[in-house]
């Protein structure tokens, strides 16, 4: 029997409110509500895409105070990926930059301006360490001194590049051994032992070799020296 105009408007509206109970039913109030916005014409609102987390200066998680420094500094990924130090957001050693060596790679700063004063590698396994001497002997009182190891950092350590270091602050340096990863931020002068030291001797990261090391903090400037 074929339904005329009214019955047909009736079942068509049954048939409606069929379809939204069973969406009810089965699939809770999030389907159904969908049904609802589908039949009435409605659009929903899109969800806001959740906020990517602030970046600070070198990555850090939160901003250092006034009057102090940002740094993070990475250490050498076996003998294949090379260290990083970043200052202030700058990267003043890092493979892009074509400025690492095996070994040790150290970058001089003024620890009053925060001025980049130098940057060098020393190759620790078949270099000269007489190179290093002449790099740290003549430092000036207040010089910070960032180092990222690379591949072996203590096969040419001789007592006195031990005792130079110490004197920077450094404690894990009298025990730094054969591809250990170091990472170390001392200053000419300073009066107690750095806070910012990492020393891996784990060696089944790599195949024997230790696992990258990675450290950041804030560094508070220096007042000008008197006179």
């Amino acid at each position: 029997m074929r339904l005329t105009g009214p019955l047909r408007v009736v079942a068509v509206l049954l048939l409606v409110g069929l379809t939204w109970l069973l969406a009810s039913t089965f699939f809770g109030e999030d389907s159904s509500s969908t049904v609802r916005h589908f039949f009435s014409g409605a659009s929903e609102e899109p969800t806001p895409a959740e906020p990517h987390p602030r970046r600070y200066k070198c990555g850090l998680s939160a901003p250092c105070p006034p009057k102090h420094l940002a740094f993070r500094l990475v250490s050498g990924a076996a003998n294949v990926i090379g260290p990083k130090i970043c200052l202030e957001d700058k990267m003043l050693v890092s493979s892009v930059k074509n400025n690492v060596g095996r070994g040790l790679n150290i970058a001089l700063v003024n620890g009053v301006t925060g001025e980049l004063l130098d940057t060098k590698s020393f190759d620790m396994w078949a270099g000269d360490v007489s190179d290093l001497l002449k790099f740290l002997r003549p430092l000036h009182e207040g010089t910070l001194v960032f180092v990222a190891s690379f591949d072996d950092a203590a096969t040419k350590m001789n007592d006195e590049t031990r005792r130079l270091f110490e004197e920077l602050g450094s404690t894990a340096v009298k025990e730094l051994a054969f591809r250990d990863s170091w990472v170390f931020v001392g200053a000419k002068g300073i009066e107690n032992k750095s806070p910012f030291e990492q020393n891996s001797k784990s060696n089944n990261k790599y195949e024997g070799w230790p696992e990258s090391l990675e450290m950041d903090g804030c560094i508070p400037l220096r007042p000008p020296l008197e006179g």
